[in-house]
């Protein structure tokens, strides 16, 4: 198992507050670029699509000003994985075709300067300990009156509708693994507000202890926990 980490340059040191919408964007250009078939796979807006793929990036020294994230450093690092190794083969070359290209952001742009693949260890226990890297969405959506829900990791209904969240997405992607046997518990949680696509919502982050066949986890650390995981959300490193 692997995942790509990606080193961005920027003309100015900050970024937009909006990060997740920032860096969907650039995901839709660059695979718009790559392969147009493979974006309307992806990003087909007659149809719901259930991605596989999640990041997250580090941002260093980061401070929220005037509605931006100021930095240390004229970059940041984007962390990138997918649980089907034949779209992470599409998106690196995807990627390979950004490089040194300037993507423009508002009175600034940023390049992506160099991508690798770092290994991650395959899962071989039915227990694990996380650290959430990028934050954790995890939501009930209700179809007749089109509301959602968010739970955090002190609500009750949290582990539950996690569970419901998983097991939609192994469903509709057709990945042959069971659900059956996940649960997650708190070891050191944090409930966090952030602005998802212009509004804030509730997530949680921090550290958990994740139960499953090693299949499934293996799944989650490569496609991430819970809901919005294509846009930023879920992705987590194994700890223990």
């Amino acid at each position: 198992m692997f995942h790509f980490k990606m080193l961005f340059r920027l003309e100015h040191e900050f970024l937009p507050r909006e990060m997740d919408k920032l860096i969907v964007s650039f995901l839709k250009s660059a695979m718009l670029n790559y392969d147009e078939s493979l974006f309307n796979s992806f990003y087909d807006k007659s149809k719901s699509i259930i991605k596989q793929y999640t990041f997250s990036y580090h941002l260093q020294g980061a401070k929220f000003k005037d509605g931006k994230i100021i930095l240390d450093k004229k970059e940041f690092t984007l962390l990138f994985s997918d649980s089907n190794q034949v779209e992470m083969f599409h998106w690196f070359n995807a990627f390979q075709l950004m490089k040194l290209k300037k993507y423009p952001i508002k009175n600034n742009s940023m390049q992506l300067v160099s991508i690798y693949m770092q290994k991650l260890d395959e899962i071989k226990d039915n227990e694990i300990v996380i650290k959430i890297q990028s934050p954790l969405l995890v939501r009930r959506h209700n179809s007749n009156d089109n509301s959602d829900i968010y739970y955090t990791f002190d609500t009750d209904g949290f582990e539950s509708t996690l569970k419901d969240n998983i097991r939609i997405f192994i469903e509709r992607t057709g990945i042959d693994v069971s659900v059956d046997d996940f649960s997650i518990q708190t070891i050191k949680g944090k409930k966090v507000i952030i602005p998802v696509f212009g509004r804030n919502t509730d997530a949680s982050i921090g550290i958990y202890k994740l139960c499953g066949s090693c299949s499934l986890l293996n799944v989650l650390c490569l496609a991430g926990l819970g809901v919005r995981r294509s846009e930023g959300h879920g992705k987590f490193k194994v700890i223990g």
